[in-house]
């Protein structure tokens, strides 16, 4: 069965897989799926290990990346990480010492002066350079519109712009833009996300892509865990499905034991949209870190001040949680969307990628026989 978007990038199946680990991108695009490093918390140097590790363990099958060049932020381009990180308040700082203390959890490791992050244009080009001296098939960019300078590298290298969206004017924009490739993001999703469903979202943007006269393939994400969500989105029109929880309860994912075993007893109403964790909502398993910064009633720095606060204290509550500290396993959380209710056990990514083939499969004979 011809699919746009395998003749677009390689793959054997349009099921792309973002995902924070090397290990999920090989073995997804192994399986004939089409694996999405998120490179927003590396730096060259790392991303440059990542992707030649990719090289090595993906056979020769295609995979992308996925960079984040914010539109809006709350500094200025032009300064230091430094200088951005002295921008966090005190009372900041004081209030996440409050929660690691109050758990036990050292502070040591947790960096309360700022995390090495330091999301900026600048850097966001560094990783583009990086990611167009392997074969990479894709690029994406992962918060607000891709930037001129993506899409022209994109063209000069060959290779398709991704960009996600959450609503119907947020397509025109990337349209006007030139992007090759939108990704239809519905609130159900974990990471950031906007506030409009799936089901609601993928016809918007496909009529309003239609009605601007572009012919742009659409991919549809937010709450897809299985093959029969992405035969009925594909059934609406879109070109294929773009996942991001489903992989985290995978065994190669990047997540710890202990949050994967969390996924496995959450339903769906387990997430929550929040801003204390980047400064922009994102869906997130909700924890006893959000309930103590709602309780407090502390508004959320915006982007990147929250994500530098909070990253590397949630890293060290993480480690904390795996050591046995109750308190921390309490306070640990991770990005993931509403389909967290769909999950029941841990399976390999690529075994992942089969039962999407084989749900995709059935639910297409099924509608095929409704129309006999």
């Amino acid at each position: 069965m011809p699919f746009r978007m395998t003749e677009m990038v390689g793959c054997e199946f349009p099921l792309f897989a973002f995902s924070h680990c090397r290990d999920v991108v090989a073995a997804v695009s192994r399986a004939g799926g089409f694996g999405v490093v998120g490179a927003v918390s590396s730096t060259p140097e790392q991303l440059e290990q990542e992707l030649s590790w990719i090289d090595d363990h993906v056979e020769g099958k295609p995979y992308g990346v996925d960079v984040l060049i914010p539109e809006v932020q709350a500094v200025k381009m032009d300064i230091t990480a430094d200088q951005i990180i002295a921008q966090i308040p005190e009372k900041y700082r004081d209030f996440t010492r409050a929660i690691l203390r109050e758990a036990g959890i050292s502070e040591e490791g947790a960096n309360l002066h700022g995390g090495s992050q330091r999301p900026n244009t600048s850097l966001g080009q560094e990783l583009l350079e990086v990611s167009f001296n392997h074969p990479v098939r894709l690029i994406a960019n992962a918060l607000g519109t891709a930037p001129p300078e993506m899409i022209e590298a994109g063209k000069e290298h060959g290779i398709p712009v991704a960009a996600l969206v959450g609503a119907k004017e947020h397509a025109m924009k990337q349209i006007k833009a030139g992007v090759d490739i939108i990704v239809a993001q519905g609130g159900e999703g974990g990471g950031h996300c906007g506030e409009v469903s799936t089901v609601v979202l993928i016809p918007e943007v496909l009529d309003a892509i239609a009605e601007a006269g572009a012919d742009i393939p659409v991919l549809a994400a937010g709450g897809i865990m299985d093959g029969r969500q992405m035969a009925g989105m594909m059934a609406m029109g879109a070109d294929g499905a773009w996942c991001g929880s489903v992989w985290l309860a995978t065994s190669e994912a990047e997540t710890t034991e202990v949050f994967r075993e969390k996924m496995i007893a959450a339903t769906s109403r387990d997430t929550v949209r929040s801003k204390h964790r980047t400064g922009k909502y994102s869906r997130q398993l909700r924890s006893e870190w959000h309930r103590k910064w709602e309780e407090a009633e502390i508004p959320a720095l915006p982007m990147p001040l929250m994500m530098l606060l909070s990253e590397p204290t949630l890293r060290a509550i993480d480690q904390a949680s795996l050591n046995g500290n109750r308190a921390a396993q309490e306070l640990a959380t991770y990005f993931v969307g509403q389909g967290v209710g769909m999950v029941r056990e841990q399976r390999g990514a690529g075994q992942v990628v089969q039962d999407f083939k084989e749900d995709f499969a059935a639910s297409y004979e099924r509608m095929m026989g409704l129309l006999e």
